[in-house]
């Protein structure tokens, strides 16, 4: 999949403050000290996405997030079961707040077709995604349902969500 764009300012607030962001640039004496709370704040930021990936019941052996907050980058890697749940933990590092950009270095055990993804903007309902994607609204059940757990109703999607449209069945 490469590299995937997300809208920053968009998503779950995992990181409550600042852990998202890497230390400001410091002066030039305190750059060690910069250095090493902008890594902490990173290993914090990437513990919780795992964290929240852990929660959404997903899960990959070897799964390791990385985040460059500085950046507002995630990278994520290890192997999934199957497709569907790469690109679900693939959503739950990009739909959180601070993430630009998320790094997919993930593989997967079966293959199968990739989903198309959607942004959400404002005045989306999953009806009209399904309407635009499959050609008939009341499919909207599928979009749903390869969004949950992170979905957790149907009219419950906000402007920067990215959502995963899977191939028509």
């Amino acid at each position: 999949m490469g590299m995937l764009d997300f809208i920053k300012e968009a998503g779950e607030k995992l990181f409550g403050g600042s852990a998202a962001q890497a230390a400001p640039a410091a002066a030039p004496a305190d750059a060690p000290a910069a250095d090493a709370d902008a890594d902490a704040a990173n290993r914090a930021a990437g513990d919780a996405i795992e964290g929240y990936i852990k929660q959404m019941s997903l899960d990959a052996t070897g799964l390791m997030v990385q985040v460059d907050g500085s950046q507002g980058l995630v990278t994520v890697f290890g192997v999934a079961p199957d497709q569907a749940t790469r690109e679900k933990i693939i959503l739950c590092c990009g739909n959180v707040q601070g993430v630009d950009k998320v790094e997919d270095k993930m593989s997967v055990n079966v293959d199968s077709t990739e989903s198309t993804w959607h942004t959400v903007v404002k005045g989306d309902t999953l009806w009209a995604i399904s309407q635009t994607a499959y050609g008939n609204g009341a499919l909207y059940t599928a979009i749903f349902e390869a969004n949950e757990p992170m979905l957790t109703h149907p009219d419950k999607i906000y402007p920067g969500q990215k959502l995963r449209i899977p191939p028509a069945a």
